[in-house]
């Protein structure tokens, strides 16, 4: 191996690090370190310029190792190396010192943070001097896709998969196709009709030759990698699916989960009274009424005093902390529906903060303030409007708030109440992650592999998420982001292979005692016996390198590419040897 020539980089990210890291003197420290050539600083490494210098200077100094401290390696690690490939040196001779959201974010002492940023971009030097080039792999990829979910997301994404002449297997839990967007009326903001829309999608799909559709059905695990995957399906409609007594296999390429989310049940957030008074209900609800053209009471009389709380479950710490996105602008096409069909009505939009986000979504607020309208404000965090029995006929029920805008107590009288119900994960998220491989975040929503640069894609390769699984959001955002996973998928399926990453596991047969515990903690079922000469054998394509069966390996037999026992314990000396 040569001797390691290292370029080290210290990323400014604006005033995001510089702020609180004093990033010059970082770089001018480490010139003295062992095999450092050059630093620099600069105030956007991830930039084109910040790129193109550090290709400069592989080229100039004849570097074969890079150090960049920046952001999280999850944000810009492929970023820097794709910079490395260009200037002709193997992209794994790199190691990124988190400095950002390991330190700038979580530090309030510029001293303290910057002794510990040191520290970090260090460590990332020792250990960089023990990188060795790898060598990715490839694999050929079955042109087939498998799509779970059979809502907008889903059936947009089989149609411009199948259209281009690929396989699709669409499965679907439901009886039917269209997910929210069949249970609609009209969508926002120009009251478009939402069966108008998906009826002849549905309609597309069902007709279409290169489509299988299977509704009712479940997909039970999924076993393989990117370009070979295969499932086992389970379908409670036999009479129309031709499945095995144990169920059907499919063998597919790539996976798009669609498999969107669903409407908060309030019953918990007791100040709203739902199930206590029949005229407390949910969006859901109230957009069936909409569907059906009746808009009604239980008692059947028609209601004259509306009132559409806004932000039920959501932005609040005790249920959701997100914003569930839609819910404004939906509560402001109820306004113009109510007002439309009952234009003697009082109605009433008390709301926490409006977030009428979109295009034409704003201009549909400021139309919809100038209908008489009344919209209250209240606080969402610390004093939530509370539903109480009214007296009056008129107004069987007394919303009680605090109007932060006049700064008063007043009381709302209303005989319905329209409460815009969070969008959470699905139950099944948790199970379906585990199947494709995908990690979800706090709220259960799948996680995406880059929030800015790979937003539809995932760690796990050949898998994509799309829609309302990822985060709440609009038919149009959700359009998108199907075409965007169908358009990816096609381009590998017309390439005819993928590239698989590196840094997988690998086990030393002469210190594998054969104890196969490795096999049941493996969560990408990686890892197999070899009865025949009794040690454990990594798949390197099926492995993501995520390091569990090497924290686990008591006889030290796994490793993993890029990520070497001996790289580990040098990044640690440095940490522990800093002052």
């Amino acid at each position: 191996m040569e001797k390691p020539r290292t370029g080290v980089y210290i990323c400014h990210c604006g005033t995001n690090i510089a702020k609180m890291v004093d990033v010059q003197a970082i770089a001018e420290d480490m010139k003295d370190t062992v095999n450092v050539i050059i630093t620099r600083d600069y105030k956007y490494m991830c930039s084109d310029p910040g790129q193109d210098q550090i290709i400069k200077d592989i080229k100039e100094f004849n570097l074969n190792r890079i150090v960049v401290a920046a952001c999280s390696p999850r944000i810009h690690e492929l970023t820097f190396r794709k910079a490395l490939q260009k200037a002709g040196l193997n992209p794994y001779l790199f190691q990124m010192a988190n400095i950002r959201e390991h330190v700038s974010w979580v530090h309030t002492d510029r001293a303290k943070a910057t002794k510990k940023a040191r520290a970090l971009v260090s460590a990332a030097i020792n250990r960089v001097n023990y990188h060795e080039p790898l060598i990715e792999r490839s694999v050929d990829i079955n042109p087939a896709t498998l799509i779970i979910g059979g809502g907008i997301s889903g059936i947009t994404a089989a149609l411009e998969i199948a259209d281009a002449g690929k396989k699709i297997f669409l499965i679907e839990k439901s009886h039917k196709l269209g997910g929210h967007t069949a249970e609609i009326d009209l969508t926002y903001p120009y009251f478009y009709s939402a069966q108008q829309l998906i009826k002849p999608l549905i309609e597309r799909v069902k007709n279409n030759k290169n489509i299988e559709l299977f509704l009712e059905t479940e997909v039970k695990e999924i076993s393989g990698y990117i370009g070979n995957f295969e499932t086992i399906i389970s379908s409670k409609n036999t009479d129309k699916i031709p499945c095995l007594p144990a169920g059907r296999k499919l063998t597919f390429g790539n996976i798009i989960v669609a498999i969107g989310l669903s409407p908060m049940d309030p019953s918990p957030l007791k100040n709203y009274g739902y199930g206590k008074f029949p005229d407390v209900i949910t969006s859901s609800e109230f957009e069936n009424m909409l569907l059906s053209g009746n808009i009604i009471k239980k008692n059947g009389n028609i209601p004259e005093n509306i009132a559409i709380i806004h932000c039920v479950g959501s932005r609040n710490n005790d249920y959701h902390d997100y914003c569930s996105r839609i819910c404004c602008t939906v509560a402001l096409k109820y306004a113009n529906q109510l007002r439309s069909a009952l234009p003697k009505a009082n109605i009433y939009e008390l709301y926490a903060d409006m977030r009428s986000m979109s295009k034409g979504c704003e201009e549909l607020y400021t139309e919809t303030s100038r209908k008489n309208i009344m919209f209250l404000m209240f606080d969402q965090r610390n004093d939530l409007p509370e539903i109480k029995k009214g007296n009056d006929k008129s107004a069987p029920l007394i919303i009680e708030m605090n109007e932060k805008l006049s700064g008063e107590t007043i009381e709302v009288p209303a005989d319905m109440v329209i409460l815009m119900t969070a969008m959470e994960a699905r139950k099944s998220a948790k199970e379906v992650a585990h199947s494709t491989g995908v990690s979800l975040c706090g709220n259960h929503f799948f996680i995406e592999k880059h929030p800015k640069l790979d937003p539809v894609a995932t760690t796990t390769g050949g898998v994509y998420i799309v829609g309302g699984c990822q985060s709440p959001k609009d038919i149009p955002d959700s359009v998108s982001q199907a075409r965007a996973a169908a358009a990816r998928i096609l381009g590998v399926i017309v390439r005819g292979t993928a590239k698989v990453s590196a840094t997988a596991a690998y086990i030393n047969s002469s210190l594998c005692c054969g104890c196969q515990m490795c096999l049941s903690i493996c969560p990408y079922t990686a890892i197999t016996y070899d009865e025949e000469k009794k040690v454990s054998v990594v798949n390197e394509v099926l492995c993501q390198g995520c390091g569990t069966c090497v924290a686990l390996c008591r006889p030290k037999a796994i490793n993993i590419y890029g990520c070497s026992h001996i790289q580990m314990m040098t990044e640690l000396s440095a940490l522990l040897l800093s002052d």
